[in-house]
């Protein structure tokens, strides 16, 4: 102990020649100089005012509750009194907003804008393959199947790009597969400004386009948690850029057509891949976790032992397959029907211009969601997203009852949020919830469930349509999107799955 006598509080040696620190501090602040014994038995002085700051411990003192306070230690084996370290202001500030501190770092911004960047070339695509193909001289039939093309070797290989993806760096596969599609859309570009245009050809061309998508796409789910601690704001983030894009996409698209003509818009989407692929480039992924690392085996044995691997973590999660078999019976039954269905009622009954007004609340929609899921942090994250999604019935129950445009607008724009505010809290359970090891596969049986029934809910449209009524089956699809709600929060594995999100690590200094 650090005093002048053996026993706390008792009297200083007078014959010492060194003042009590006691009568020194009543002696007043200035003037007045302190001395204690150093360890090595060398005396040290002080001001009393700088003694007066000079914290004093004794055998123990109590804590007190709250942060400004601070616990001293008596250290029995020496004279050194240790502090328990307390947060500094800018710690305790990230502490109270770690999703701002967690969300936007260099590495995470240059993720979001190859994600934002590619979004808006994706949705330029139709507009270019509808214009050009049209002007070539073939039908709404040939923009369909050259759609379907992409469409059909994406959902196909998706499940083997998400075990490719799992043994290999999914940044090289992602830039690999953004440069194979800059490639293959400025060739097409080539061949619609020769007016070379053969049908096969540009479908060709989305049957590769469809194969690097479902090599790229995996690689997406284990991406976003490596970047980011806050994960449901990185993905909040992205929905709205990517909602954004969506609604300028079109716009764009049809402003190129104006200026140049349709190659001038796929050259346009090929160099949105070549500024994705320049990001993800320029990008630093953090290392895995030691746990997460696996030696993955040669050969076709190896491969498929991975496949298998990943279907029997996804079918071990009954509130992964739950949601993804609920969402087969949405697809078929809503969200198929709903596009086309929506589109062809409003361009007959109140023209292109109301359909273009009805898109863009929907795409303002979608962005209003986005917005919400990055305030909002539910408890139960599914619950919550079943919730928001009830939201979607307005869309084609709106355009089924047969009301106005400013009402299927409305309609529309709450559709959007519902899902949207869905999405996010979908992405991200799953990327918090299953290991970095088989995220990417199971990120592809989900992608591959989610889209395998979109087709044939689309075909199914038709017919159902020329039986029913267009009006009576888009009615029926709003109801519907109430049922799957009902049945995704009557399932106790979805409604009480609660979040699961990685501790905040307060600043670096």
């Amino acid at each position: 102990m650090n005093s002048t006598s053996s026993q706390p509080g008792g009297e200083g040696t007078p014959d010492t020649g060194r003042e009590d620190p006691a009568d020194a501090r009543a002696a007043g602040p200035e003037g007045v100089r302190v001395c204690r014994d150093a360890p090595e038995g060398a005396s040290v002085c002080r001001d009393a005012s700088e003694e007066a700051r000079v914290p004093r411990a004794g055998p123990e003192k109590v804590p007190v509750r709250g942060a400004r306070h601070e616990r001293v230690r008596d250290r029995r084996d020496g004279p050194e009194k240790v502090p328990v370290p307390r947060a500094g202001p800018e710690e305790v500030r990230a502490r109270r907003d770690g999703s701002a501190r967690a969300l936007w770092s260099r590495d995470f911004g240059l993720f979001f804008v190859a994600r934002a960047v590619a979004r808006l070339g994706d949705t330029m695509l139709p507009v270019a393959l509808a214009a050009g193909l049209l002007q070539h001289g073939y039908g709404a039939g040939a923009v369909g199947l050259a759609m379907a093309a992409t469409a059909a070797a994406f959902a196909g290989l998706v499940v083997f790009g998400g075990v490719i993806a799992d043994r290999f760096s999914t940044r090289r596969l992602m830039i690999g597969a953004d440069l194979v599609r800059l490639g293959t859309q400025a060739l097409t570009a080539a061949l619609f400004f020769s007016g070379h245009v053969v049908l096969w050809e540009i479908c060709a061309i989305g049957f590769v386009n469809g194969v690097a998508g479902a090599v790229f796409q995996p690689g997406v789910a284990s991406t976003v948690p490596r970047l980011a601690t806050d994960v449901q704001g990185a993905n909040g983030a992205i929905r709205v850029a990517e909602s954004a894009a969506q609604l300028a996409g079109p716009a764009v698209a049809g402003v190129l057509v104006g200026l140049a003509s349709p190659g001038g818009v796929f050259a346009a989407h090929a160099a949105t891949y070549a500024i994705s692929a320049l990001c993800l480039l320029l990008l630093r992924l953090p290392p895995l976790a030691p746990e997460s690392r696996r030696a993955p085996g040669a050969g076709a044995r190896a491969f498929r032992a991975d496949l298998v691997e990943g279907w029997r973590e996804f079918r071990s999660r009954s509130w992964l397959w739950g949601v993804i078999l609920v969402w087969c019976v949405y697809m078929i039954a809503v969200w198929g029907p709903t596009v086309p269905l929506v589109a062809t009622e409003v361009v007959q009954q109140h023209g292109p211009g109301a359909y273009g007004l009805i898109n863009s609340a929907l795409g303002a929609g979608t962005v209003v969601g986005g917005l919400l899921a990055l305030r909002l942090r539910p408890r139960r994250m599914l619950r919550a997203g079943a919730v928001a999604l009830v939201g979607f019935a307005a869309f084609p129950a709106s355009v089924g009852a047969g009301l106005g445009v400013s009402a299927m607008a409305a309609g529309a724009a709450v559709a959007g949020a519902g899902l949207s505010f869905w999405g996010v809290m979908w992405a991200t359970t799953v990327q918090t919830q299953v290991p970095p090891e088989v995220l990417n596969r199971i990120h592809a049986y989900d992608v591959a469930g989610s889209l395998a029934m979109m087709p044939v809910g689309q075909a199914l449209a038709g017919p159902a349509a020329s039986l029913l009524g267009t009006e009576q089956v888009l009615l029926a699809a709003g109801v519907t999107s109430l049922v799957v709600v009902l049945a995704l929060l009557a399932s106790p594995p979805i409604r009480d799955l609660p979040r699961a999100d990685p501790p905040t690590e307060p600043i670096p200094r």
